[in-house]
């Protein structure tokens, strides 16, 4: 019987927390609804949620209340205390039911919000509020704007001389004065023609090697996806560092 209760009383915290959350998410998204910032389908969803959480919070409650009833009789003593068998089951069953009422009202919290697999800048908002969407599709365009790197492209003849590792400066348009230390990290092993959107026509003829350049830091996260820029690799120790004037 202590057992019992002692399981009853879990189940009352948990609903009661569960409770407790849905009421705050219904409350914000209720005052989002108010300003217009969310659709009124994730209101009414978080409302819905709430009026579950409520329901599972009363009978977990109950089954409490029932578990500690049980308890005090078995206290009487076995030649005083005849529960039917039918009455254990049923008590078990209403248990059981709150415990699938309480899980089926946190999957629900869980769906209203989103969260990403890593931490990042929304660059693009794929969807838009109110929209239905399947399970698995994009919803923002995440980007590590402490991780970025520029691809440039290495003639064949100049390609033997960059290895891994070595420094490089990055000279974004946006900050043409302003120079971003990098390191070469990848060095592709598959000659390829210099993409299109290489401005000299001179280049794109040639085979040329893609180079990924880190960026070693990004102040101010000042640089983003999308930047055209361009780059200088030192091979040779001890040479001073020069802007490309091409």
């Amino acid at each position: 019987a202590g057992t019992g209760v002692a399981q009853a009383q879990a189940v009352v915290v948990k609903a009661m927390a569960a409770e407790a959350q849905s009421r705050r998410d219904a409350e914000r998204l209720h005052e989002l609804f108010e300003r217009g910032s969310v659709a009124r389908q994730r209101a009414e969803m978080a409302a819905l949620a709430l009026t579950a959480a409520s329901a599972d919070l009363a009978a977990a409650r109950q089954a409490m209340a029932r578990a500690g009833h049980q308890q005090a009789e078995a206290r009487l003593g076995f030649g005083k205390l005849k529960v039917p068998q039918a009455q254990l089951a049923a008590a078990a069953a209403q248990r059981d039911q709150a415990r699938a009422g309480l899980a089926e009202a946190q999957s629900v919290l869980a769906d209203l919000s989103l969260k990403a697999a890593a931490p990042g800048v929304v660059m693009t908002r794929v969807r838009e509020v109110g929209e239905v969407i399947a399970a698995g599709s994009p919803v923002f365009d995440l980007v590590d704007l402490d991780r970025l790197y520029l691809k440039v492209y290495v003639p064949e003849l100049q390609v033997g001389k960059v290895a891994l590792n070595l420094p490089a400066q990055v000279y974004s348009d946006a900050y043409p004065d302003r120079a971003f230390a990098a390191t070469v990290r990848s060095i592709s092993s598959r000659a390829e023609f210099t993409p299109k959107e290489v401005q000299t026509p001179d280049e794109r003829v040639k085979l040329t090697y893609a180079v990924k350049l880190y960026l070693d830091a990004n102040p101010g996260h000042v640089l983003t996806p999308g930047l055209p820029a361009d780059a200088v690799v030192r091979w040779k120790e001890g040479v001073a560092w020069a802007k490309p004037r091409w």
